[in-house]
C-alpha cells in the first residue's frame, strides 16, 4: 500500500498539509499533551493578531484562547499534541513576525480545560 502524498492548501501565506493524510503518517505513537503560555510584545494590538490567530487555529487540533492584555500585548494560551502546538507556534510566529518584537513562551502542565480555541476579553 502506498502512502499518499499530503495535499496542501493556501490560507494566506501559509500551507497547511491535509490533517488525514498526515494521521496517517504518524503512526501509532501518539504525540504528548502540552500546553503553552505565550505572550507576544511589540505593535500586537490592532493589527487583526487575535483574528489572525483563530483562523490559523482552525487548522490544527488545539485548544485554548487568544486575548489581548491592558498592557499592550497579547496572551496565548495553547494545549495539545506536542507536534500539533509547535507548529501552530510556529505559523503564528511566521504570519505575525513583522509585529511582534519579543514573545516569551512558558510550558505549563496541560489541564484539558478547554473545548476549542477561542477570543477572551
Amino acid at each position: 500500500m502506498a502512502i499518499e502524498a499530503p495535499q496542501k492548501r493556501f490560507v494566506g501565506r501559509i500551507c497547511y498539509t491535509s490533517r488525514k493524510v498526515c494521521d496517517k503518517m504518524r503512526g501509532p505513537r501518539a504525540d504528548v499533551m502540552v500546553r503553552k503560555h505565550v505572550y507576544y510584545k511589540g505593535d500586537v494590538q490592532g493589527v487583526g493578531f487575535r483574528y489572525t490567530t483563530i483562523r490559523i487555529a482552525k487548522h490544527y487540533q488545539i485548544s485554548g484562547y487568544v486575548k489581548n492584555m491592558s498592557d499592550g500585548r497579547v496572551e496565548v494560551v495553547v494545549e495539545g499534541a506536542e507536534s500539533e502546538v509547535k507548529v501552530f507556534l510556529e505559523d503564528v510566529a511566521d504570519t505575525m513576525k513583522r509585529y511582534v518584537r519579543d514573545r516569551r513562551i512558558i510550558d505549563e502542565p496541560c489541564s484539558g480545560e478547554f473545548s476549542n480555541f477561542d477570543i477572551r476579553y
